[in-house]
């Protein structure tokens, strides 16, 4: 894979780490020296405990036993004390968090739905009704196409599985359940409607089956849960309105099956992963993205349009780097902690790579380059896990993920992700958008091995395929049909699938069991590095024996002379049938980068005139109140960021899609400066502290850089009547400690300044990117909540007992600059009133 640019790493780790913060000599200290001397010091002490005692007991002859009996009892010590404090821990989190704690509770409980958390998503209980009301008549449907349709092609596609028969299909008396519905209206296309449904489905499921007697399967109870996309296009002038449904799902969904019969086999830990892995495989064979299920309700629809219509476009994804992992490899019964071997997964709806495995490295530099087809975006995910390879197990060290739709509206995208779940670790990505061109004056090959272009192939099916390679030998000896070919042909036909092949890229069709004029119907996408000189190879084959039935060469210089760049019609088939034939279409598109969009940004001079008066106002506002207060209200005081720009406004009106945004998207960020939090209203943004009044801590007062971001959800919900706020996470907050920061948000819902206002979050330990995903909701009218501000804060929750403030950083909020009922999630800058930068 070729290199994205020049890597800047950061060498070092464990207690080479320490010898510098910035990974470079010249930073070296005493404070730093004497450091590793005590780690050192340390680590030999606590080998010196475990390496003593086996050395005594070896010296005054006592046998094995005793050592064996020590470490029993320090083992059975250490699980104790352990429980013990995971008793005691609970508790305190318990009383801490008491309010927290009993919300989750309920809602893991009640397992409420997505409606109730996003009013953009709507409960739909009338589509549950059907469904229960119609679930019977599925049942039927199911049935039969089991027995008649399933039955004899499990039966043709293995001789092991000539008598399969299915003995009982029962669907159950439970119908699936949609729990939330999400439409799209204004984002697409207007002929067109697209909804996204959650599906849960927890039936009483009850299916056997007969292999061969006396060997029976079965499943009995089924649990499935996914969003499930449903587009309705094209939207018509006549009955019945829309032209076709589509339905696929964006991810793979939840699968748990209890089996019966011989089945059973497969519940063990042993074998039920490889199981329900296999019949997730054949589920997104079918129904997960780039596979769709297509109704068409007029004949005019084409079903190759809307079975595989051309992709959005082209992600290339450069995995660079990583950077401050946890390490997970450990030594001498946990002694000696030691590093990591870190390796990358990237997927992307069924298409998974791995990267390659960096050996004890806390900062890998892996320099790899992958390119996705994205079908839908937004809609479809990059989904990125971080591992430790051991010999057993992998250890995660953390995963994100990230929807297409901010590469699409960013075009280019390079920046540190944060590892959720863990506590530190992050993840440097370069993204590039492609769009799909038709020009070929766009085409630029590349040396390093990246394509330039993609073909789309769409296998539709063939006709008179020969029975196998002796039918294609008689025909060729005599120029027709021996009696046996033809009394064969008409009792037999192949079992037949297609292999697509551009250089090493290879890719199989399904098998169509016994048909001299199978249907496929599936769809294929290939990466193109020469147009000029590489070709498609398209070979008919035998399922069993792997023969050729026959061969399709297609040169790609060709689709750059035809129309549209496609290929679309029926050819015969070289070494094959006299009449073989089939029927394909074939489409290249040029991948191109547009230019990223043009960002707003502030005139830096402008702005630090800004923030130095801000600062002088700040320090002339704690002395005097009422010249805070004054000087808040004046117009002159405003920050030029708050103010809402006609792009933002426009961006706001593409609807509910463009401003609901992922947690790790950070596209248009907007900065709101903390001088703000001296207005009137937000004089009480410390005052109920126990440490109000005091000063800020001597570290944070000599600190000269950013003191982090915190990225929040709000929205009003109209239907409810309530305003919701969703603190999400944070990053890069000021660190306390080597092990990071334990911090909490706080909220006051201006003007209500008093303690039962007050609400916060769980406080996060030892970490400076923090995920909390807490909901805070107040009710409110919607005219009342555009009038008032929301002030935040991020706290210090170790510094209970220390008369310095627990401040790490602020920001207040105007509601009215917002647009409540489409809401929004935002990026906003931490910073502190009072401090010279």
């Amino acid at each position: 894979m070729a290199s994205a640019g020049q890597m800047y790493p950061r060498e070092g780790a464990g207690l080479g780490e320490s010898l510098s913060s910035s990974g470079s000599s010249d930073n070296l200290n005493s404070f730093a020296v004497n450091r590793v001397l005590m780690e050192f010091l340390a680590y030999f002490g606590r080998a010196m405990v475990v390496l003593y005692p086996v050395y005594l007991t070896g010296y005054l002859g006592l046998s094995v036993s005793w050592v064996l009996l020590c470490m029993v009892m320090v083992t059975w010590w250490k699980k104790n004390r352990q429980w013990k404090d995971a008793r005691i821990g609970t508790a305190i989190d318990f009383v801490d968090n008491e309010t927290y704690v009993v919300n989750k509770e309920l809602e893991g409980a009640l397992q409420m739905a997505s409606w109730v958390h996003f009013s953009d998503v709507e409960k739909v209980d009338w589509v549950n009704k059907v469904l229960e009301q119609a679930w019977p008549f599925f049942g039927m449907y199911m049935e039969k196409l089991l027995k008649e349709n399933i039955q004899p092609s499990v039966r043709l596609s293995s001789p092991a599985l000539k008598m399969f028969t299915f003995t009982k299909v029962h669907f159950g008396h439970v119908p699936p359940r949609i729990t939330g519905m999400k439409a799209y209206t204004h984002e697409v296309d207007h002929r067109e409607v697209i909804l996204d449904m959650n599906i849960s489905y927890e039936g009483d499921v009850d299916i056997d089956a007969e292999v061969q007697a006396p060997i029976t399967a079965g499943v009995k109870g089924l649990k499935l849960g996914g969003m499930m996309r449903v587009i309705l296009e094209p939207l018509i002038g006549q009955a019945p309105l829309v032209g076709g449904v589509t339905f696929f799902f964006i991810r793979r969904p939840t699968l748990e099956i209890n089996w019966t019969g011989m089945t059973n086999l497969l519940d063990s830990p042993a074998f039920s992963s490889l199981s329900e892995g296999t019949i997730m495989d054949i589920i997104a064979s079918l129904m997960v993205l780039p596979n769709r299920m297509c109704v068409p309700l007029i004949d005019q629809v084409k079903v190759d349009q809307m079975r595989f219509p051309l992709p959005r476009g082209v992600v290339r994804v450069h995995l660079l780097e990583a950077r401050d992992l946890m390490a997970k490899d450990t030594y001498m019964m946990g002694i000696v902690k030691g590093k990591s071997d870190p390796y990358a997964t990237l997927r992307v709806g069924n298409r998974h790579f791995k990267s390659k495995t960096i050996k004890e490295n806390l900062h890998p530099r892996w320099n790899e380059v992958y390119e996705f087809v994205v079908h839908e975006a937004p809609g479809q995910e990059l989904e990125v896990e971080v591992f430790d390879e051991d010999t057993d197990k992998d250890d995660q060290l953390g995963s994100f993920n990230l929807d297409f739709g901010e590469v699409k509206k960013e075009v280019e995208m390079d920046k540190w992700f944060p590892l959720e779940a863990v506590q530190s670790g992050e993840v440097h990505l370069k993204l590039q958008w492609f769009s799909l061109q038709t020009d070929p004056s766009l085409l630029r090959e590349s040396s390093d091995g990246l394509a330039c272009a993609m073909l789309s192939v769409y296998l539709d099916n063939a006709s008179n395929l020969p029975k196998d390679r002796k039918e294609i030998g008689e025909h060729h000896k005599h120029g027709k049909h021996s009696k046996e070919a033809r009394l064969t042909k008409r009792t037999a036909a192949p079992n037949s699938y297609v292999e697509f092949s551009i250089d090493e890229d290879i890719q199989k069709s399904k098998v169509v069991f016994s048909n001299k004029d199978p249907k496929w119907e599936e769809g294929f996408t290939f990466f193109v590095h020469s147009v000029r000189t590489q070709q498609l190879v398209v070979q008919v084959k035998e399922h069993e024996k792997k023969n050729q039935l026959g061969v399709l060469n297609l040169p790609l210089s060709r689709l750059l002379q035809a129309s549209d760049m496609t290929f679309d019609q029926r050819v015969p088939l070289e070494r094959s049938g006299a009449n073989s034939q089939i029927k394909l279409k074939a489409t290249l598109r040029v991948l191109a980068i547009e230019k990223p969009p043009p960002k707003i940004v502030l005139n830096p001079p402008e702005d630090k005139q800004l923030r130095a008066r801000t600062n002088q106002e700040a320090n002339a506002s704690l002395a005097t109140p009422n010249a805070a207060s004054s000087a808040a209200l004046s117009p002159n005081t405003v920050p030029a960021a708050q103010s809402v720009s006609p792009t933002r406004l426009a961006e706001n009106q593409n609807g509910p899609d463009e401003t609901w945004r992922s947690p790790s998207s950070t596209p248009n960020m907007r900065r709101y400066d903390s001088h703000s939090l001296l207005s009137e209203n937000s004089m009480a943004s410390s005052r109920f502290d126990v440490s109000e009044g005091a000063s800020y801590p001597e570290a944070i007062r000599k600190h000269q850089g950013s003191f982090g971001e915190i990225q929040l959800t709000l929205r009003y919900a109209i239907l409810r009547n309530k305003l919701i706020v969703l603190v999400n996470s944070c990053r890069n907050l000021f660190r306390f400690s080597e092990s990071g920061t334990d911090s909490y948000v706080r909220l006051y819902f201006l003007p209500d300044q008093s303690w039962i206002h007050r609400k916060r979050t769980q406080v996060k330990k030892r970490t400076v990117n923090p995920v909390f995903n807490h909901k805070f909701e107040f009710d409110v009218s919607l005219e009342e909540a555009q009038t008032r501000k929301l002030d935040v804060s991020v706290k210090n929750g170790k510094m209970f007992h220390s008369r310095e403030r627990k401040d790490i950083g602020m920001v207040l909020i105007d509601l009215s600059q917002l647009d409540l009922t489409k809401g929004i999630t935002e990026w906003f800058e931490l910073t502190l009133p009072g401090l010279k930068k």
